[in-house]
Order: structure tokens, then sequence, then C-alpha cells
């Protein structure tokens, strides 16, 4: 325990130096993550502690999905909430297709294995997106646009994701199946969550400790997720419609009568950008020290070259298409718009989860995981450290401006 304790501190204390780095060298915080953690790697830095599925899962995302959702202004959500819900529904399923079909008939993998990679690299992750984001400083309504696709696609994708993978394991999933499945995992998450916000709201609500206040919080957010994962429903979207609810009626709510009082607001904000400062550096501290150690030639670069470029032509073929549908409406995207959609869809976290949650049995596994790898880490590291510029590039953010490094 004491050796765990250390090797954390050791990895703030790191992830400090990389954010006073950074903000002097006007970088993407988590780009000097990344690389720092490769450099580690390569010195025979021990941290501790692996990148796991269930370090992910169970210690990483409920914070940050947290953080995301009770910040996300639910005004502002309503009035895109159409647009949002077409990319993160359809997109996953037309990006998870392209990616399928390219790796079966480029590569030659059994449909089974294209479709399970396919689904995994399809969603956009919400702690690359949203960390990428507050990197640049950027607001507005692309940014909502681009953080609440990401926070909302996880539900869709574990469910394709789940019968893909029941498929690879020779199991039969019907139509009607697949569709209870989406409705069950999407829907249940989605209930649990506004359950366990609307019930900490009232509990909070009866105090005005803002320490209490704050407490709260943490059962909910970390409570919505595992108690989600334990009912086989989705963990993410039960965590981050909690958040919706709480950052919406509670803690942005009247502190009089009925959410947090105006002492607990201020102290939950604060509190939770901070957890949300600290799991994103150890979380990118963790993904360069495993990118690093990560056998590349054994997929054989063209392949990867090949595996990356079909995730790209999956993120367009949802993009594009789709925001050609609300041309002419209220809810129309600029064309401009849509290549920050398309070049703002980072890979990360999430998806390596769901790679190494894979098991034995599943037909080329080390090669979805090493591709897995591939794509998180050119779409953190060169996504991550364009994006400024593309966003500078078309008027979103000034010259030079980088925001501090924080959640």
């Amino acid at each position: 325990m004491d050796f765990l304790i250390a090797q954390t501190l050791g990895l703030l204390a790191i992830a400090i130096l990389v954010a006073i780095g950074a903000r002097r060298l006007s970088l993407p915080y988590t780009v000097g993550l990344v690389v720092t953690g490769i450099a580690l790697a390569f010195s025979r830095f021990d941290a501790g502690v692996r990148l796991t599925h269930d370090v992910i899962f169970d210690v990483i995302l409920p914070p940050l999905l947290f953080e995301a959702a009770i910040n996300i202004p639910w005004q502002e959500l309503r009035r895109d909430l159409v647009p949002v819900l077409v990319l993160s529904i359809f997109g996953v399923a037309i990006s998870a297709a392209v990616v399928a079909f390219g790796m079966a008939n480029f590569l030659g993998w059994p449909m089974a294995s294209a479709l399970v990679f396919g689904v995994l690299i399809a969603a956009t992750d919400p702690v690359a997106v949203i960390a990428m984001f507050k990197d640049t400083g950027l607001v507005g309504r692309l940014r909502l646009l681009v953080e609440s696709e990401s926070l909302f696609n996880d539900g869709v994708a574990a469910v394709l994701f789940g019968l893909a993978l029941a498929w690879a394991n020779s199991s039969s999933a019907g139509a009607l199946s697949a569709i209870w499945d989406l409705l069950r995992i999407s829907g249940g998450g989605i209930a649990l969550g506004l359950g366990v916000g609307g019930a900490a709201i009232v509990i909070a609500g009866r105090t005005g400790e803002h320490m209490v206040e704050a407490a709260v919080t943490g059962v909910a957010a970390y409570g919505a997720f595992l108690a989600a994962e334990a009912l086989h429903v989705s963990g993410v979207l039960a965590t981050v419609s909690a958040g919706l609810l709480m950052g919406s009626a509670g803690v942005r709510g009247n502190g009089a009568n009925f959410g947090l009082s105006a002492p607990g607001r201020a102290f939950v904000l604060e509190l939770w950008e901070f957890a949300a400062f600290f799991a994103n550096s150890i979380i990118f501290l963790l993904i360069g020290l495993a990118v690093a150690r990560v056998p590349f030639a054994q997929f054989g670069w063209g392949a990867l070259a090949i595996a990356l470029l079909l995730a790209f032509v999956g993120r367009a073929a949802t993009v594009y298409p789709l925001c050609l549908i609300f041309r002419g409406s209220r809810w129309r995207v600029s064309l401009l718009d849509q290549h920050v959609l398309w070049w703002g869809g980072l890979r990360g976290a999430l998806a390596l989860a769901l790679a190494l949650s894979l098991p034995d049995r599943v037909p080329l596994r080390d090669d979805i995981v090493i591709a897995t790898f591939a794509i998180v880490a050119f779409s953190v590291l060169a996504q991550g450290l364009t994006m400024p510029m593309l966003l500078r590039r078309l008027g979103h953010i000034r010259p030079g401006q980088i925001a501090a490094p924080h959640p």
C-alpha cells in the first residue's frame, strides 16, 4: 500500500511538472502527458499500476464523466439535443460498419473480429475529447456538440460491442434481442443515473454543510457508475445522466429550497475540477507508458496505416452525411464546424478499456489490441497537437491561445 501511494504521488508530481512545461510551451497538456509517459517507459520507470480495463472503468471514468456532465449547460444541450442524438446513435453504427467492412476486405480479417474492432474504435472518447477542448479553451456551441456527442455515444457503442463480442464468441443474437439490449443497456443506464442524481439532490438539499454536499456528489458519481455496471447497463450513461441532472437542478440550481447551498455549489465545482485534473493526469501518463511497450511492428506498419485510415474514413462517413440532414434547419452545422467535428473525434481510454476487456478466445485479439493502441496514440498525439492550429485557422480561438492545464 505504501508503495502504491508513493508511486501515485510520484505520478502526480510528474503531472505537475508537465502542466507547468506545457503551459510555457503553449502545448496541449494531454500531449505532454503521453509523451512524458513514453519517455518514462524507456527509462524503465515503474508506475506501480498498469493500464487495465478495471483501472479505466472503475477509477478513471466516473470523475471525468461526472465533472464534464455537471458543467454542461442543460438549456444549451436541450436546444441541440437532436443533432447530438443523431450523431451519437447513428454515427457509431455507420462508423463501425465502415471500419469493419474495410478491415475484412483490405486486411482479410474475419468479419466477427472486424466488427468487434469497428465498434470499439467507432465511438469518440469522452475522456480524450473533453481534455482536448479544455486544453484549447474552446467555448460555445461547437464544443457543446463535440463533448455531448462523446458523452452519449458510449451507450450505443457498449451495446454494439456486446453484440459483436457475442457474435465473435459464436453466440447468436437476433434483431429483436439486439433492439432489447439497446433499450435495456442505454435506457437502464439513463434511468438509474436520473434516479441516483435525483436522490442525491434531495439528500444534499437537506444540509447546508458544503463538505457533506460534496461527499454526496462523490457517492452519486461513483455509485451510479458501479451500480449500473453491476446491473449490466451503461455505467457511462448512468454517471452522465446523474451529472446532468445534478448540474442543472442541484449544483447550478436555487440553493434556497432546491439543490446545493451557494457555498456547496462553489466547493463542488472546484472539487470535481481537481478530481478530473488528477484522473486526466494519471490516465494519459499510463497511456504513454503502455504505448511504449506495444509491439506495433508485430501487426505491420502498412496494416496499421490502413486501420488508421479506416478510422478517419468511418468518422467522416458519420459527420458529413449526418450533418447534411440538418442543412437549412435551426440545427445546421457549418462546413467548417463539421471539419472540427471530424478531426476532433479523438479515440482514447474508452477504446483501450474495451480492447483490453476482450477475452483471449476472440479471434485476432492481440491484433485488435495493437491496432487500438496505435489509433489512440495517433489520436491523442497528432490530433491533439494539431487541433489548436485548426481551431486558430478557423477563428475559434485566438493565436497563441492555450488554456491553463486543467481537466
